[in-house]
């Protein structure tokens, strides 16, 4: 269980460093300095941080249940 709980641990610092990134990106594109590039830019890596979260989860999710199963049989 604890290797489950260091891989969900840097899935989530992973994705809030990537998802604080996204926004800052976007904020300045949006706000900053007025370019559409910028701000898609920003949309794009906040995407990005959703999906790496979303697949750590799932990889962690996967490994916990392929661990019962074969403690199982």
């Amino acid at each position: 269980m604890e290797s489950h709980t260091k891989i969900l641990n840097a899935v989530k610092y992973v994705g809030a460093f990537v998802l604080t990134l996204g926004i800052t990106l976007f904020f300045l594109g949006v706000f900053g300095i007025g370019s559409s590039v910028m701000a898609s830019i920003g949309i794009g890596t906040i995407i990005g941080a959703v999906f790496i979260f979303l697949m750590g989860v799932f990889f962690v999710a996967t490994e916990e249940v392929l661990d019962k199963t074969e403690s199982a049989s």
